[in-house]
């Protein structure tokens, strides 16, 4: 039975196409090795490249985000190693200011920093990553010679509140205008006529199948109106007769399920009561709803509706409240997501095509002209940077990648010393430099580990946040013409590993064309947020570090591959021979953790742990989303700034 087993397997990983080339295999099994140099710098993995002076990695496909070699010093010094067990060498090198963290709050700071002291300040900046950004990372692909990029991690110019001066500043500093590029360079009628599905899969609804024209949904991190009614949609799908009732009643019927109370009264109760518990108590449905509610979350919150407070998703405009009659204002309970949603703000959203890799690419060029050449907010996202400009000894702004700090201490008393002593592991051995101040803009779970010498009542509060695990999945496929055949742009999969396909957003900035035609390359985004529902919401972003740090590219290959051809089959896809490359950017350690009411105390102003956590000691400064507790762009660059004027002060 097992050989059957093991044969089956084997089958069907061979219709999946596990053994076709791709560009992930194809290089890493060393069959490019006689390609020429500007094909293999955008395909070759960074330790062939960087041995040969080609270093490029927002061309690396395969396991992005966390990739090997970007956690390991971390996990070290977090089990208890010894920092300094190697001997740190003494590289000589002193700055103004060290940058612990290169994403876009690290390399806010040291622009604020340069703003503030001058264009003479010498920085340095260290991230543990292969390249600069933090988690707005550019994946770049060349499926039949032509450039198609996604974002690895952060997606768009967008925050729950209006983005504050020094926030909007920045970016105009920087050549962006938002509400403009969104006019000028996104396009809404590539996929005209295409319209949102759900697939329904055997294992969780006991039936294989696509239902398009679905009502509304969340697609990723946007919600979406589709084209269908819900009675015609719910018919065709293979719930159970209880749940397509149950479902219908949620979404249409307008009676109250708190009739007598007033409107605070109201939003109390909601407050402490999860959607799953609203849908189940509340409106008395069948539990056979909530396999078809429970992921739809996920994008946003990295936790399905079993986590989520029932005001969130009456604020985000989720069913079951159109007949409460709550006043759309600004509530206490409210997470930072949900709480925007309800808050009157300018429109101020923008997708790069590489998400908000371009505002770091943008705080490169400003920081570091000779990386990379341009002059705008457009040219940027096709413009290629010279990695080997990074960390130049005679450059007064440095960036040093592969570089895990593991020690930061003042070189004497916090009160009275001149210097902080940095130490950092880069390829095994631990190097010191120096620094007047330092701006911990990592994440910030990991400062007291690197920071020891910081009071406990800071650890404590620094810890409390634990990071949103997720998986940004991007696959480059020859053609999107099974989603024309289909006429679907995105598929919600509900019981599936990621939860939802979607073909990419169709943007045109610059020299960079997105695709138009059916029968060109395009890019299919992925979503997966492992979460352990029933646990705490902190409990379930730790089970989910775990299953991305446990799981191997050849098991998300085999779920990607398995899922496309089961989602789009019927369309005509063929994984084996449609599968250009595979990009699974995960990060264990993804969305600065928002403080939920289900799980959290309600705690007065001033006092929440992330205010305890950011308090400036002694020349050491910290930034990061995580130090407003909200993952949003806008937060990192706020913290960059409030992090230099501590040091200033």
């Amino acid at each position: 039975m097992k050989n059957q087993e093991k044969g089956d397997d084997a089958k069907r990983d061979r219709v999946l196409g596990m053994q076709c080339p791709i560009t992930r295999r194809d290089f890493l099994n060393g069959v490019a090795v006689g390609l020429g140099s500007a094909l293999a710098a955008n395909y070759l993995p960074a330790s062939w490249a960087e041995n040969r002076g080609i270093y490029y990695p927002p061309a690396l496909t395969g396991m992005r985000g966390s990739h090997p070699g970007s956690f390991e010093a971390a996990h070290k010094l977090r089990d208890g190693s010894a920092w300094d067990a190697d001997k740190p060498a003494d590289t000589g090198e002193s700055y103004d200011l060290v940058v612990v963290g290169g994403g876009i709050s690290g390399l806010a700071a040291a622009y604020f920093y340069r703003q503030q002291v001058g264009n003479s300040a010498r920085i340095l900046i260290l991230d543990n990553h292969d390249d600069f950004g933090g988690h707005a990372k550019r994946n770049e692909f060349r499926p039949g010679g032509r450039l198609l990029l996604a974002n690895g991690g952060s997606f768009a110019i967008e925050s729950p509140f209006p983005y504050s001066k020094e926030a909007r500043g920045l970016l105009t500093e920087l050549g962006i205008d938002p509400p403009a590029l969104q006019q000028k360079c996104f396009d809404r009628d590539v996929y005209r006529g295409l319209d949102l599905a759900y697939f329904f899969d055997q294992q969780t609804f006991g039936a294989e199948r696509l239902v398009s024209h679905a009502p509304v949904g969340f697609l990723g991190e946007r919600y979406l109106e589709g084209k269908g009614k819900w009675a015609e949609f719910l018919e065709k799908t293979p719930l159970s007769e209880q749940a397509r009732r149950d479902i219908l009643r949620i979404e249409d019927d307008k009676s109250d399920p708190l009739a007598g109370l007033t409107q605070a009264e109201k939003k109390e109760r909601l407050t402490k009561l999860s959607y799953k518990d609203f849908l189940l108590n509340l409106w008395k449905a069948s539990p056979d709803v909530i396999p078809f509610f429970q992921t739809s979350t996920h994008g946003l919150y990295g936790i399905g509706i079993d986590g989520v407070p029932a005001l969130d998703c009456w604020a985000l405009h989720y069913p079951g409240f159109q007949g409460m009659n709550l006043d759309r204002v600004p509530s206490k309970g409210l997470t930072y997501t949900a709480l925007g949603e309800v808050t009157p703000q300018d429109e101020y959203f923008f997708h790069f095509p590489d998400g908000n890799a371009s505002i770091a690419r943008l705080l490169v060029r400003s920081l570091i002209p000779s990386a990379m050449g341009g002059e705008s907010a457009e040219d940027v996202v096709t413009e290629k940077l010279d990695y080997s400009q990074l960390d130049k000894p005679d450059a007064p702004v440095r960036i040093r990648l592969n570089s895990t700090a593991v020690h930061v201490q003042h070189a004497g008393s916090s009160k009275s010393a001149k210097e902080v002593v940095v130490a950092y592991s880069q390829k095994g051995d631990v190097k010191t430099v120096r620094g007047k101040q330092v701006v911990m803009a990592c994440w910030n779970m990991m400062i007291p580990y690197i920071c020891t010498e910081l009071p406990d009542a800071q650890k404590e509060a620094l810890h409390y946040g634990v990071k949103v695990p997720l998986v940004y999945t991007v696959v480059a496929v020859k053609n999107w013409q099974a989603f024309e055949k289909l006429r679907v742009r995105g598929v919600i999969c509900p019981g599936m590993y990621h939860s939802m396909i979607s073909l990419d957003l169709p943007v045109d900035i610059g020299a960079y064309k997105s695709p138009r035609q059916p029968d060109q390359p395009v890019l299919v985004r992925m979503l997966r947020t492992p979460c352990k529902p029933g646990l705490p919401a902190r409990d379930q972003h730790r089970f989910g570090h775990y299953d991305l740090f446990t799981t191997s590219f050849e098991t998300f290959e085999r779920n990607i591959r398995d899922q496309l051809s089961r989602v789009l089959g019927a369309g005509g896809f063929d994984a084996a021979r449609d599968i250009d490359a595979i990009t699974v950017n995960r990060w264990p350690h993804g969305y600065a953790y928002e403080y939920n009411p289900l799980w959290d105390p309600d705690w007065k102003e001033g006092q929440r742990p992330c205010d305890t956590a950011r308090q400036s000691f002694g020349r050491i400064a910290i930034a990061n989303s995580d130090a407003a507790a909200a993952a949003y762009a806008d937060q990192a660059i706020d913290q960059a700034y409030r992090a230099v004027k501590a040091l200033s002060t």
